[in-house]
């Protein structure tokens, strides 16, 4: 063979040597990277934090009166409709008066009939008491004569009674306006029938000032302890979904709320409504700040519950042992405010102790300098690989192979 052929073939064999090796190389780089495991990790971040607690509620006037009709009768007249503006003792309905009218003039008639039997009974009182003086007339015919009198001036003040009360029964019949306000509800027409036999009926509804309105929020038993007066307060309502409202705690009712065995507080808070957007009865979402703080780390709360597989095996192992402690004595002796969490450094699992303050529900702020906002902390395992542990997680860290 020419010594050229040969130098191409040695050539050609080396060449194909190196591809192979290579190809060796990665194909071992690529396995050792697929049996990892892949970790999911959030960034320690420096921003305000604001703990609050969520509940629902209904928005109402400050102050609601209920006007109705002392008296039954029909609807003659009404002087208002939804949404009018009254002033106190302006007129706003009359029922039809003639059955009062007539009721009156009858008692005035008796009035009238009872005082002319006064008089006769005063004539004769006056004249048995000349003749029993002048012993003319016998002791019982004086004393029934006396008796008559007295009986008649009862009668007397009895129909006075009436004819006042008649005359109170017919002034009734036209219906004022308590207060200043805005009517929210009228329940009634002209023509209608009210009987006011056993209770009073219904026949308005007067919001005193719906500039001020009020929230009547229903806080669960388990947040209530946080609620405090003057505590401020963020809502949205369900009209104006891109509009937060504002108001503040006025007061903690101590009367419980109980609905399918869930026990509620009715908070109250009040509300500013000069521009009148809101309206009463609507349902409004509402978050109570009970505390925020600005510029604090804060780490995402999966990171406070994510646990290495080899330290949630070890813990359950301990656990099933009778004497061995397990998950119940590490939770015992860690306070609430004290919480490991894990982070990731050059493919190492590092944990650390932090102490933790507030919550949002998705952050919580961390106390002391254990991080850095440069730190990621791990929140879940994205895979799972077959790598070894060759330290504990608690002696420096778990290395991954």
């Amino acid at each position: 063979m020419p010594t050229n052929e040969k130098r191409s073939w040695k050539w050609i064999s080396v060449v194909a040597t190196v591809l192979l090796v290579g190809a060796g190389i990665g194909w071992w780089l690529y396995r050792r990277s697929q049996d990892g495991t892949q970790y999911q990790t959030a960034a320690v971040l420096r921003r305000e934090i604001i703990q609050s607690v969520t509940a629902t509620g209904q928005l109402n006037p400050v102050t609601n009166v209920t006007v109705g009709s002392q008296i039954s009768g029909i609807i003659q007249t009404l002087y208002v409709d939804f949404n009018s503006s009254v002033k106190k003792g302006q007129l706003v309905a009359e029922i039809d008066p003639a059955t009062y009218r007539a009721i009156v003039q009858q008692t005035q008639g008796d009035l009238a009939n009872a005082k002319a039997t006064r008089d006769l009974a005063q004539v004769n009182a006056k004249r048995s008491k000349e003749l029993f003086e002048a012993k003319l007339v016998a002791d019982s015919d004086y004393d029934t004569a006396m008796a008559t009198l007295r009986q008649t001036e009862a009668t007397v003040l009895m129909k006075e009674a009436s004819l006042s009360m008649a005359k109170v029964n017919l002034s009734y019949c036209s219906i004022y306006s308590p207060v200043e306000g805005t009517v929210i509800s009228r329940s009634v027409d002209v023509g209608q029938t009210v009987a006011a036999s056993l209770s009073a009926p219904t026949l308005f509804v007067i919001a005193a000032d719906l500039t001020k309105m009020q929230i009547d929020a229903n806080v669960a038993e388990a947040d209530i302890g946080t609620i405090a007066e003057g505590q401020a307060v963020d809502f949205t309502v369900d009209a104006f979904p891109g509009r937060l409202f504002h108001g503040k705690v006025t007061q903690v009712r101590n009367a419980p709320i109980t609905v399918q065995n869930v026990v509620t507080y009715d908070t109250v808070i009040s509300v500013d409504n000069s521009d009148l957007k809101l309206k009463p009865g609507m349902t409004s979402n509402i978050s109570i700040i009970i505390e925020q703080r600005d510029s604090v780390l804060q780490i995402p709360n999966a990171a406070l519950r994510f646990r290495p597989p080899e330290l949630t095996t070890n813990t359950t192992a301990q656990a099933a042992v009778p004497g061995a402690g397990g998950l119940r004595t590490r939770l015992k002796s860690e306070r609430r405010t004290d919480r490991t969490i894990y982070v990731l450094k050059t493919n190492k699992l590092l944990p650390v102790k932090i102490k933790i303050g507030i919550s949002d529900g998705v952050y919580t702020e961390v106390l002391g300098n254990e991080l850095q906002e440069s730190d990621n902390v791990v929140t879940a395992i994205l895979k799972q690989g077959r790598e070894t542990t060759t330290s504990n997680p608690f002696s420096g860290g778990t290395r991954l192979h």
